[in-house]
């Protein structure tokens, strides 16, 4: 092999490495300088056996449901607890989208709100339009947006 073209194969291994060490760099990033959760306020003993009765009702039938692409529009998904929404297999709201990631974002419950959050996605996790740089309360009629797929909270 000639000398120039190893050259070459060095400088593009090099690249990439440094890209990869961007890519971890960034995510590490995200992760650090997340603002913390809150941790959730105490139940009074005598509430105790309601809350859970509680928080269901007023948000126990929130879903996700698809309004675009035009292929996918009308299907809904039912976040539980906790879901993550990806190009994963193992994801929750699977979606066959190229500008999803893998794991793309999370929706989950806490003290009775639908809540998201971005997982370190390569194009964002929009609610409203706006980037979620942590974890946004979703109320009904938002818009979830992941990649190109658009999600809207609805009962």
């Amino acid at each position: 092999m000639p000398d120039s073209l190893l050259h070459i194969l060095n400088v593009c291994v090099l690249a990439l490495l440094f890209l990869f060490f961007l890519r971890v760099m960034r995510a590490m990033w995200v992760q650090v300088n997340a603002p913390p959760i809150p941790p959730p306020a105490p139940i009074p003993i005598a509430a105790a056996e309601q809350a859970p009765r509680a928080a269901v009702a007023a948000t126990g039938t929130l879903r996700l449901r698809v309004i675009e692409p035009p292929d996918l529009k009308g299907k809904t998904y039912d976040p539980g607890e906790e879901v993550t929404v990806g190009r994963a297999p193992g994801c929750g709201v699977s979606l066959q989208d190229t500008t999803v990631s893998q794991l793309h974002a999370r929706v989950f419950r806490r003290d009775g709100r639908l809540y998201v959050e971005d997982l370190g996605s390569t194009n964002g996790t929009f609610v409203n339009r706006v980037p979620v740089s942590a974890p946004v309360p979703l109320n009904r009629g938002d818009r979830l947006q992941v990649g190109g797929t658009v999600l809207e909270v609805s009962r």
